[in-house]
């Protein structure tokens, strides 16, 4: 009896201890899948419950400190005034406020990549809307290796909008090889002969409207190309390649200038000064009425400026009529240093910027930078504020930015309007 008793509580202590051991087992396995849940969720850097940071690089001084600072205002004012109502309700269900830091670059290559490292050692989540092309190619490659958002670029440069070559990399603005296109093309369709000269920042931003403007104009037997002459950004001074141009008589100047407020200016004055007065085209991040075209004093001399848009231009009629224009201005008004209707372009694509961010922030399920990217990449008909009538947001199409529609505008006196042919 002794040994049956014995035997019993030994197959009893063995079966507690495989019952232990397999309630073991299985708490290991749970806390091993829900440390792998807790790892595939884990935050990223900078975003809490509550919160989350963005940061841009700028020029916030130096000659292109007024379109820089345009460039940060628009999304700092969009987000400021949905945090006073606040804050956005995320793909998650949690909802946030957006702290939108600005660093200066002084439109310096070097600088910026210097930002986007100090981005990094204080902690955002990710930066987007910064301004320029050589200033965002510095630090393309070290956003990629650190796997941070480089979105909605102020740039049509197309390597961002490229997902193979740049995957933690999206652009906002029409490339430029769009804008260069569509001037070609209305040159193309024009019923008289042009010579065109051409001037072009040293860069990837010139070469890539001149590549555009010549697809375009390849089988156009009206459009003979004259003379082609460069400049480097950091000139202070194109006055030399004005005259030079001018001199050989073209009736077209194709000016593809970034934004460098006194050399947009400069050169106005200086085809003025030598006599010299084609039709003129002017990139959209260099044609702003209020701050170049009529500040320069000589612009009605031309017999046209020729620009590009895919959003409406602040204080146009189109743009004061729109139901998104005074919740824009008394944005800017109470969160930045801008005094009525912005000077330059910048202001309203960052604010559209920002409303593609807050559609993203709305779509992105986990508080990652990957679920940030994926939801980003996922946008499509969205009706941002001031966009053109029939323009979208798409983000899906690769190769291309996620406002990717332009039309030929020409300068009337006070601003722009719709340009159906040349002249």
């Amino acid at each position: 009896m002794k040994n049956t008793i014995t035997r019993r509580r030994m197959t009893a202590a063995v079966a507690a201890v495989g019952i232990a051991g397999l309630m073991l087992t299985g708490c290991a396995r749970g806390s091993e899948e829900a440390a792998s849940a807790d790892d595939a969720v884990a935050p990223s850097p900078g975003i809490t419950d509550t919160s989350v940071i963005f940061a841009t690089t700028s020029p916030l001084t130096g000659n292109a400190a007024g379109v820089g600072q345009c460039a940060v205002d628009g999304a700092v004012a969009y987000f400021e005034a949905k945090n006073a109502e606040g804050g956005i309700t995320f793909g998650d269900g949690k909802t946030r406020t957006v702290e939108f830091r600005a660093y200066d670059d002084a439109y310096d290559p070097q600088r910026a990549l210097a930002n986007f490292q100090q981005m990094v050692a204080d902690g955002v989540f990710g930066a987007a809307l910064s301004l320029g092309t050589p200033t965002n190619r510095a630090w393309r490659e070290a956003a990629i290796a650190e796997g941070v958002p480089q979105v909605l670029l102020q740039t049509g440069d197309p390597i961002f909008s490229d997902p193979e070559e740049s995957p933690w990399q999206l652009g906002l603005l029409p490339i430029y090889q769009q804008e260069g296109e569509a001037f070609g093309e209305l040159l193309a369709a024009s019923a008289d002969d042009h010579k065109v000269a051409i001037l072009s920042q040293n860069d990837d931003f010139g070469r890539g409207y001149v590549e555009g403007f010549k697809e375009a104009i390849a089988d156009a037997d009206n459009v003979e190309v004259v003379k082609e002459l460069t400049f480097e950004a950091t000139a202070v001074d194109v006055s030399a390649q004005i005259t030079d141009l001018a001199s050989t008589g073209a009736d077209v100047f194709f000016n593809a200038m970034s934004s460098l407020p006194p050399l947009v200016i400069g050169a106005l004055q200086q085809a003025d000064s030598v006599g010299w007065h084609p039709s003129l085209f002017l990139p959209s991040t260099t044609s702003s009425p209020q701050t170049l075209l009529i500040p320069s004093g000589v612009a009605d001399r031309f017999p046209g400026i020729y620009s590009t848009a895919s959003s409406l231009v602040a204080g146009s009629p189109a743009f004061d009529e729109s139901p998104d224009s005074a919740a824009f201005l008394e944005a800017l008004a109470e969160h930045t240093s801008q005094d009525g209707v912005p000077a330059f372009p910048q202001c309203v694509w960052s604010w559209i910027g920002a409303s593609v961010l807050e559609q993203a922030f709305m779509k992105m399920e986990q508080p990652t930078r990957e679920s940030f990217m994926e939801a980003l990449r996922s946008i499509s008909g969205f009706e941002a504020p001031f966009l053109l009538p029939g323009g979208v947001i798409d983000t899906t199409v690769d190769g291309l930015p996620a406002m990717n529609g332009v039309v030929v505008l020409k300068f009337n006196g006070q601003g722009f309007s719709p340009a159906e042919s040349l002249g």
